[in-house]
């Protein structure tokens, strides 16, 4: 049964819901899970703006008005998981200080633009919808995301400014329509974590400079449509765990992958490149030799002495706590990775003034 407010009035019900709500001017943890509740009541004993912590989750919420949400100013963590809801009201661009937003296992279709206003935001689930989209810019705004899961919908691709989610640590994309990942992705220096398995007949391959992701350390592709992996991941050396179950691969064989995981594909490729006809890929396959000699990842690379290509390295040379080398500014433009590894045949030098010296 449920009194006018649409709150469940049996067991703990309204009475003791409200008298956590009365206004004595301190910051409120609610917990109004599993109560019916129809929608946020608007009471003067409810006091929104004091609401640091919300949780209404598994009730039959079908819309929450623009005029509650706006007043939850201070609300921290908002959990709407498992209700009815079609889509969030624009006002949730004022919660300012959220941090943790959970609507999945609802119905949105979509997410409001306005969420990129969020900028405090470091968990946003939304995964079990009906999402065909997320919003562009999303990247713009929430540059303190670090949990972005977005499973279990129908989305064909992600933000163009995905690379802008600086803080990015985990991306959880499986059982979607995915056609294609960012190119940019490589961008986002603490991503550790990439889930996009089950993309199935959708997905056919993977950014060419995804191994180029500084901290990936778990990338899952099972069950898509992959032929190749990218040349880049043999410079992958934080990736630990690979999952390529259920795809077409024949560059590196399915067989070698499911046996040696990540340390076989990195091997498979890096043999790969070295011994590619010098006048083939012949910008690739040296510049994996140097990455190899500066240490950025582990394994034997077989091809021509070093020296006698005349590359001494000098200070020019620059690597980064995580272990990723990179060249020197001096040379960022010519070394470039994307120029490296971009499917598109690579430019040769017109003279030996531009190696390492």
């Amino acid at each position: 049964m449920t009194n006018g407010m649409g709150l469940k009035t049996k067991g703990l019900g309204v009475g003791s819901w409200d008298g956590r709500n009365s206004n004595n001017g301190e910051w409120k943890e609610e917990d109004l899970s599993g109560m019916e509740l129809t929608f946020i009541p608007n009471h003067p004993s409810i006091n929104l703006a004091r609401i640091t912590k919300l949780d209404l989750s598994r009730n039959n919420l079908q819309v929450i008005s623009e005029s509650a949400m706006a007043r939850l100013v201070n609300v921290v963590s908002l959990d709407l998981h498992s209700n009815q809801m079609k889509s969030l009201p624009n006002s949730i661009g004022c919660l300012s200080k959220l941090k943790r937003l959970d609507a999945s296992s609802n119905l949105l279709e979509s997410l409001p633009t306005t969420i990129q206003a969020c900028r405090s935001v470091e968990e946003l689930l939304v995964h079990f919808n009906e999402l065909t989209e997320l919003p562009d810019k999303m990247g713009l705004g929430l540059t303190n995301l670090r949990l972005l899961s977005v499973h279990s919908n129908k989305l064909a691709f992600l933000p163009a400014t995905t690379h802008r989610l600086a803080a990015l640590r985990s991306l959880d994309a499986h059982l979607n329509c995915l056609v294609a990942l960012p190119e940019d992705l490589h961008l986002l220096p603490f991503l550790h974590s990439v889930d996009v398995s089950q993309n199935f007949h959708h997905l056919r391959s993977l950014p060419d400079t995804v191994g180029l992701l500084p901290s990936l350390s778990h990338l899952h592709i099972a069950h898509n449509s992959i032929a190749a992996l990218p040349d880049s991941l043999a410079c992958a050396a934080s990736l630990r765990t690979l999952r390529a179950d259920g795809n077409p691969l024949s560059s590196p064989p399915l067989d070698l992958v499911l046996a040696g995981g990540a340390d076989a594909v990195r091997d498979y490729l890096i043999r790969r490149m070295s011994h590619r006809p010098r006048d083939a890929g012949r910008g690739k396959a040296s510049w994996i030799q140097r990455l190899a000699k500066c240490g950025p990842f582990s394994g034997k690379i077989e091809g021509r002495d070093h020296e006698a290509d005349g590359l001494v390295m000098t200070s020019e040379y620059n690597s980064f706590d995580s272990g990723v080398a990179t060249p020197g500014r001096r040379y960022a433009g010519v070394l470039s990775p994307l120029r490296i590894f971009s499917r598109q045949k690579s430019v040769p030098p017109t003279s030996t003034s531009l190696a390492w010296k």
